[in-house]
């Protein structure tokens, strides 16, 4: 069974606005196939007439993901993306009358191609920060944060954690920014400084933990559950939540395309599809009523 996981609430004003069970751990793929979401979802004119006109043309959508975070995104056996992630950008994308084609790509070079133009959309549970808004805008979809996760029967304090090695995926919040400021507290103590250890997809970050690499790894809260559904009798939650932050679809900045999106997303809120999807995956207490624009604040 899932665990239901209470997500806590904003702030009023982000409310408003808001990667087998053996040491082989966190199988990446799973045999399930892909829904067609363009076959029970109908497009929704005011965002469809929303879309720059040469998307709109053209029919398609690209959507760039690292599809290396399960549950939210990763991939079934024959190497699509998957995962409620997956399956609320598509219903977006059916919303806007296009067809989706995915691009499976490093989680660090997702934004860039955005900037560029090559990719229409990012899906890859983007935590929306100021510092990401500099180069793209963020679709707000969800309030979440960040969890920690240890071997089961050990004892790790994630607000004690100088001398442990703890293990992130590569370009995230973890990474980038709390393991950075949690070892640079720990020196700055005069303590064991932490060794940060860095993985491009989410199943090698929890192998590392279950095979005794790290002492525990880190990563948005429903990384850490779903890891922690599959493989309960190695893995244990340590610690409560932090750092809650919303979740976003990054979009071009100041483009057309972040104002579709918007459109889409606020009209499967508004018809309740949005929150059946959330609801199917475990995370509704997440949910959000309206669809916002670089809704965070630090």
């Amino acid at each position: 069974m899932k665990i239901r996981y209470a997500l806590p609430a904003l702030a009023a004003a982000a409310a408003l606005v808001l990667t087998g069970c053996t040491n082989n751990a966190a199988e990446e793929g799973t045999d399930g196939d892909k829904v067609d979401a363009s076959t029970t979802i109908k497009p929704d004119e005011a965002a469809v007439a929303l879309l720059p006109e040469d998307i709109r043309e053209a029919g398609t959508i690209l959507i760039g993901t690292d599809a290396e975070y399960p549950p939210n995104e990763y991939k079934n056996d024959k190497g699509e993306p998957i995962g409620w992630g997956v399956d609320l950008a598509e219903a977006v994308s059916a919303k806007l009358g296009l067809t989706p084609e995915w691009e499976i790509l490093g989680f660090d070079s997702i934004i860039p191609r955005i900037q560029e133009g090559v990719v229409n959309l990012g899906s890859s549970s983007f935590t929306d920060t100021l510092e990401r808004q500099q180069s793209v805008d963020f679709v707000n979809f969800l309030n979440a944060g960040s969890q920690w996760a240890a071997p089961a029967g050990t004892e790790v304090d994630p607000d004690n954690a100088c001398g442990l090695t703890v293990a992130v995926q590569t370009g995230t919040v973890q990474h980038l920014d709390e393991m950075p400021r949690r070892d640079q507290e720990c020196k700055d103590a005069g303590k064991d400084a932490i060794e940060i250890l860095p993985f491009e997809g989410q199943p090698e970050v929890t192998n590392a933990v279950v095979n005794g690499m790290a002492d525990a790894f880190s990563a948005d809260l429903p990384v850490t559950i779903d890891a922690v559904d599959k493989l309960g009798d190695q893995l244990h939650v340590v610690g409560e939540m932090f750092d809650a932050a919303p979740y976003g679809f990054a979009t071009q900045k100041d483009s057309d395309m972040t104002k579709a999106v918007q459109a889409a997303l606020q009209s499967l809120m508004d018809d309740g599809t949005y929150l059946e999807i959330l609801t199917e995956a475990g995370f509704e207490a997440g949910a959000l009523t309206e669809a916002t624009i670089n809704a965070a604040t630090a």
